[in-house]
């Protein structure tokens, strides 16, 4: 597996609030990047939208994700990520990505203030077009999904993705272990 874990999703999906109990369950560190952003910027989100428009902001996001340098860690970057090849690229490079999947009724009863949460939301664009235009990108770059459908709590949440990561590293033992067998019985001819 590689050695960072990014949760992908829609504004609420609970990137940051997961990410943090994950990264403590798992003794890795946590990235918001949203606040990376802002840090390299020296402003809110919200102002770098303001003053450089959705396009800037979009350039900003993807510079930094593109850029990020870490290991053992849990990467949540903003819901817009998936906008951006080359962050999507160097992101699926370093870590699994993995899609908080959550309906658009959920989505639109946790969201809030789109403005004051820093959505990157297109002129014109209502929260439901946002959700119908990113939901293939999430499915799309996801190397595992995990449904928040059923979890009612972010712990629960957080025990799926654990489930669902151990099941991958078994496979991917399991695989490594067969081709092992197979590279062994050929050498022993």
């Amino acid at each position: 597996m590689k050695p960072n874990i990014t949760l992908i999703g829609m504004p609420s999906s609970g990137k940051s609030t997961i990410g943090v109990l994950l990264a403590k369950r798992l003794g890795y560190s946590f990235v918001d990047v949203d606040i990376v952003i802002q840090e390299r910027e020296g402003k809110l989100l919200k102002e770098i939208i303001a003053e450089e428009g959705m396009d800037g902001f979009l350039k900003v996001e993807e510079r930094v994700n593109a850029s990020l340098d870490v290991r053992k860690s849990i990467i949540a970057p903003g819901g817009s990520v998936i906008y951006g090849f080359k962050a999507m690229e160097h992101l699926k490079e370093i870590s699994e990505i993995v899609y908080l999947k959550m309906s658009y009724e959920e989505m639109e009863k946790r969201i809030g203030n789109v403005v004051d949460r820093g959505v990157a939301l297109k002129p014109g664009f209502t929260l439901r077009d946002l959700y119908n235009e990113r939901v293939p990108l999430y499915e799309h770059y996801a190397d595992i999904v995990v449904d928040e459908k059923d979890c009612s709590q972010p712990g629960e949440t957080v025990d799926k993705l654990r489930a669902l990561m151990e099941q991958k590293l078994a496979a991917e033992k399991a695989e490594l272990d067969n081709m092992l067998k197979l590279l062994q019985g050929e050498s022993s001819r």
